[in-house]
Order: C-alpha cells, then sequence, then structure tokens
C-alpha cells in the first residue's frame, strides 16, 4: 500500500487562470469554486481568470489559493487518491485542515477571506521587507538578525529548506541585516516581491483579530495526521485555534516539517494546489522522495495514468 502526503500550496503560488481546464470539466471543482462565492460574496472564479490585480492582494489570494487546493484535492479524492498525512505552507495549512477534517471548507474560506484582509491591513505595503538568504546556516542568520534589531523588526520567517531562509521585518533592521549577512561572507540573498513582512511581529495585530475569529469557528477531531507549521509537530486537537493565531506572527518550520513527515514512513508525496514550489523545496530537502505537483487536467492526467 503505496503511503502518500499531501502537501498544500500556500502564497506566492497563485496564477491569472489557475485550475480554469479542470473547472470546465469536473462538477466537483465548479461546486467547491460555487460554495467559496456564495460564502465571499462575489464571483471567486471570475476573479481568478481575469483580475491579475486584485488575484495578487491578500485578502483575495488566500480564498483564491485555498478553493483552488480543495477542489484538487476533492477531485483526487473522488479519484481514489487520498493522503495518510497532510501539511501545508502557511495559508496551505487551512488547505490541509479541511483534507484532515478537522475545519469545514465554508468555515476554512470564511476564514482566510478574514486572515487575508488583517494581514493585509497589519503590514501595509511597503511597511517592511522579505529576504531569502541562500546557503547560509540557519544559526548565523538568527545571530545576524539578533544584531540588527536594533534598527528595528526582523527575524527569520520561513525556513524553506536548509539552503533557503527567509528572513523579514521593518525595512531599515532587514537592511541591516543584509550587509552584515553580506559582511560575514553571504553571496546570495534575493528580495522578495511580497505584499508584508509575514510571519514576523509586525503581524502581532493580525494574529490577535484571527484569534477572535477562530474563537468563533467548530474545530472537529483530526482524521488524519496533520504537521503543523509553526512547532513542525503532528497537530493536536486541542492546539489547532492558538496554532493558526500563533502561524500569521511566527516562522513557518517547513524542511523540519518535511523531516516529520518522512518519520512517518511516507513512499511519496502530492503538492495539491497551484503551482510546483514545494515540490521544489522538496527536491532540495531530501531529492530521495517521489513527488508530483497537481494543478492542471495534463498534471492530473499524467498522475493517474501512472
Amino acid at each position: 500500500m503505496t503511503k502518500r502526503a499531501f502537501l498544500f500550496a500556500g502564497q506566492g503560488a497563485q496564477k491569472l487562470g489557475m485550475a480554469s481546464d479542470l473547472v470546465e470539466q469536473y462538477p466537483i471543482v465548479k461546486e467547491t469554486f460555487d460554495t467559496a462565492s456564495a460564502i465571499l460574496g462575489y464571483d471567486l472564479r471570475d476573479l481568478i481568470d481575469h483580475d491579475d490585480e486584485k488575484l495578487n492582494q491578500t485578502r483575495y489570494t488566500q480564498p483564491a489559493i485555498l478553493t483552488t487546493s480543495v477542489a484538487i484535492y476533492r477531485l483526487l479524492v473522488e479519484n481514489g487518491v487520498t493522503p495518510d498525512i497532510v501539511a501545508g505552507l502557511s495559508l496551505g495549512e487551512y488547505s490541509a485542515l479541511v483534507a484532515a477534517g478537522a475545519l469545514s471548507f465554508e468555515d476554512a474560506v470564511a476564514l482566510v477571506a478574514k486572515r487575508g484582509e488583517f494581514m493585509e491591513t497589519a503590514a501595509p505595503a511597503g511597511s517592511g521587507k522579505m529576504v531569502a538568504v541562500m546557503n547560509t546556516e540557519a544559526s548565523l542568520i538568527e545571530d545576524i538578525c539578533q544584531k540588527a534589531s536594533i534598527k528595528g523588526v526582523v527575524t527569520p520567517a520561513n525556513y524553506n529548506t536548509p539552503g533557503q531562509i527567509v528572513i523579514g521585518g521593518e525595512v531599515d533592521a532587514v537592511n541591516e541585516a543584509v550587509e552584515l549577512l553580506k559582511e560575514a561572507g553571504v553571496k546570495r540573498l534575493i528580495p522578495l516581491n511580497v505584499s508584508g513582512p509575514f510571519h514576523t511581529a509586525l503581524l502581532r495585530s493580525a494574529s490577535e483579530k484571527l484569534a477572535v475569529e477562530l474563537e468563533k469557528v467548530n474545530v472537529d477531531d483530526f482524521q488524519i495526521p496533520l504537521v503543523g507549521n509553526t512547532e513542525a509537530k503532528i497537530m493536536q486537537h486541542s492546539e489547532i485555534k492558538s496554532l493558526l493565531a500563533r502561524q500569521v506572527m511566527e516562522p513557518v518550520r517547513f524542511y523540519d516539517s518535511i523531516e516529520v513527515i518522512k518519520e512517518f514512513g511516507i513512499d511519496e508525496v502530492i503538492e495539491v494546489g497551484p503551482g510546483k514550489v514545494l515540490a521544489g523545496f522538496l527536491k532540495k530537502i531530501d531529492k530521495t522522495i517521489p513527488v508530483a505537483s497537481i494543478d492542471n487536467q495534463a498534471s492530473l492526467e499524467e498522475f493517474l495514468g501512472e
């Protein structure tokens, strides 16, 4: 029996027209988008197909990616492809919670629409900065962020792979960290085109507002295990709400999460949702794990044909 992990895409994976070929062909996919549109009060499918500017605004990006991911997840399940364990990158954790049975899709859509709005307003465009630091020890990056903190908030935000750690925070403090990293001999530093310094203390207000919204939501027991971003551990039912609130302002520990998934003894990984970002990370973490990314008709047919 193949033991399978599903990984769900995070913010930044969105693209105009994502899953449009699947919507036309599969009723379950169309139904998922229709449900989301009814909850959101606008035509999500139309936005994804025609409005690039809105699609890249956090408050719209998040429900768009969640809905696309859950639609593809449901399509896989309909075709007999199910996960034994799940995880998601940041926003993708909400899709993972739906797949694990802990959160209803309807609640997840409403929550991520609010989460996107809170994150957008907590750190308006231009108020912060994120930079990917390549091929550098985590301990050095952490030490340098500590030193640069005299200029303001700067901390690791995403531990994506051992060779790619993203730092984020206030512009002056991030710039200071970049200079110190260069002095320490770091060769590759890539500024990221993001709308805010996510997963840093600058998102505290978003975290607090999200905590209030989470209290209104019902969470069920897990039907399959989910590895959470914030602690890189199997998430417990009692911790769901507190971890989701913390996740907005604490670093994403992706490569540690993959280690937990490996310990679970999986044979293959499927990236569910738009893009191939997570498959790319996975190949850098452990190239021995077979991984497929499913986000359109061609990739679905290729996978099911195997």
